[in-house]
């Protein structure tokens, strides 16, 4: 509900409860929920703006010894925790983290269009001026949009919002408020 509804600041409130349960019934849960749920707790961090939570999360599933269990999960993981990288401006471990991604997606097999254009633009949005960034946001939200009507594509915008997201950059708003507007919006 809290996705659907652009409120993950008051979903953090679930985060603490959360995870006594996991904690709790950690003999009970296979690694695949475990996973599913850092995945959307990261989410939940991610789109109330508080980056450090989201890697925190997002550290948990990319260091999992799950072999290829929910290859995609972990593919998305490891995008989102680019993204989270480069809001919080560590430019320098990006461009690591970004060529160790890019290995990650070819050796499973999961390089799809989005996850290609957005390598592409942390690849560059590194180096270029603040000011220079609108256009590129602009520029990576409008190859997004013609690649969502891709049947094949449409999977990593369920995964991961990713024009919530550069809508956020290129209106000066949170994803927050960008995915609560589009709730209230689709209400009238």
């Amino acid at each position: 509900m809290h996705f659907l509804e652009g409120t993950f600041t008051d979903g953090l409130a679930l985060v603490k409860p959360l995870e006594k349960k996991l904690k709790a019934y950690n003999l009970y849960l296979d690694q695949h929920h475990v996973l599913l749920f850092y995945y959307k707790i990261a989410c939940l961090y991610f789109g109330s703006g508080d980056y450090g939570n989201t890697i925190e999360y997002l550290n948990k599933i990319i260091n999992l010894k799950v072999g290829n269990l929910r290859g995609d999960i972990q593919c998305y993981a490891r995008i989102l925790h680019l993204i989270a990288h480069y809001e919080l401006g560590h430019f320098n471990l990006l461009e690591y983290l970004v060529k160790s991604v890019y290995r990650f997606l070819a050796k499973m097999e999961d390089l799809n269009q989005v996850q290609q254009e957005m390598l592409k633009f942390l690849r560059s949005a590194m180096n270029k001026n603040p000011r220079d960034l609108r256009d590129s946001f602009l520029q990576l939200k409008n190859k997004l949009d013609k690649i969502s009507f891709d049947s094949f594509e449409s999977r990593s915008f369920l995964y991961l919002d990713l024009v919530s997201w550069l809508e956020s950059k290129i209106e000066a708003k949170s994803v927050q408020e960008v995915i609560r507007g589009k709730f209230l919006q689709g209400m009238r």
